[in-house]
């Protein structure tokens, strides 16, 4: 994971760089950048994988909450509004799911909770190398439909507690597969299904003592919560500079190495 970032002056620039050089990948692929965000909080800067995972959730917040005004610029909010259902179903398994993962989380001790989160990393790596393009009809609406997007929702639920994250690498591919939705309008619909999930999560984290990290790391959380939203913005009228074809392997090879990195060092001393 590299060297420690320890100064208390460093760790601050550090953390407005490393949120910046996130938010730049979060924009360049249409997503908060989050599963980038968690290995830099357990690598450089060292931080205990319950609490990199409780800073990375409210980072996520900050984020999907700053850019749900900006998506009415290009999906109006009555398009999003006609297909109200299918995010609520996503969302009445999701926000049970973000009770139970981030429950999980408390519970594991920290080598098994790093080991879990690189098992993740590797998953979400998978879905967007091939998912991001997907396409789909959708299914057909009905009671089996209307199940199978509970129970989806929840496993989102679930994972984007463990990770921290907002979901939108999931949710984006099933709005899309599930319901046969356009990808900007899944886009507006996940960062819908996104925040109530997180608040759900970060709700249940708050009851752990390891919730302390978000007072005591108030200057860390700000430089890098600014760094992830100017980078989000750069990197969003980037889109389009960098193919695909060429920016997506490049991601998904940052994640499995992370992975891999997390796997054989799960421990932080």
């Amino acid at each position: 994971m590299g060297e420690r970032i320890s100064d208390d002056r460093g760790r601050l620039l550090g953390a407005a760089f490393g949120g910046a050089a996130v938010g730049v990948l979060g924009g360049l692929i249409g997503l908060g950048g989050a599963e980038y965000r968690l290995p830099l909080l357990l690598g450089p800067f060292g931080f205990p994988p319950l609490q990199a995972v409780i800073l990375n959730k409210a980072l996520s917040l900050v984020v999907v909450a700053a850019a749900l005004p900006s998506r009415a610029a290009g999906v109006s909010w009555a398009l999003v509004g006609e297909h109200w259902t299918e995010a609520a179903n996503l969302l009445a398994g999701s926000i049970a799911g973000a009770w139970f993962g981030a429950s999980w989380a408390t519970r594991m001790r920290s080598e098994t909770l790093c080991r879990v989160i690189a098992l993740l990393l590797v998953a979400i790596a998978a879905v967007l190398l091939l998912g991001h393009a997907a396409h789909s009809t959708g299914l057909a609406p009905g009671p089996a439909r209307t199940a199978a997007a509970v129970i989806v929702g929840f496993g989102i639920g679930t994972l984007a507690a463990l990770l921290g994250v907002a979901g939108g690498e999931l949710l984006i591919p099933t709005f899309v597969l599930m319901f046969g939705l356009d990808i900007r309008l899944a886009g507006s619909l996940s960062l819908l299904v996104s925040l109530p999930t997180m608040v759900m999560g970060f709700t249940r984290y708050s009851r752990d003592r390891s919730f302390t990290v978000v007072r005591d790391q108030a200057p860390f959380l700000a430089s890098m919560a600014g760094g992830s939203l100017g980078g989000s913005v750069l990197g969003g009228a980037l889109i389009g500079l960098v193919p695909s074809s060429v920016l997506l392997p490049i991601l998904v090879l940052i994640l499995l190495v992370s992975a891999v990195q997390l796997w054989r060092h799960p421990q932080r001393p």
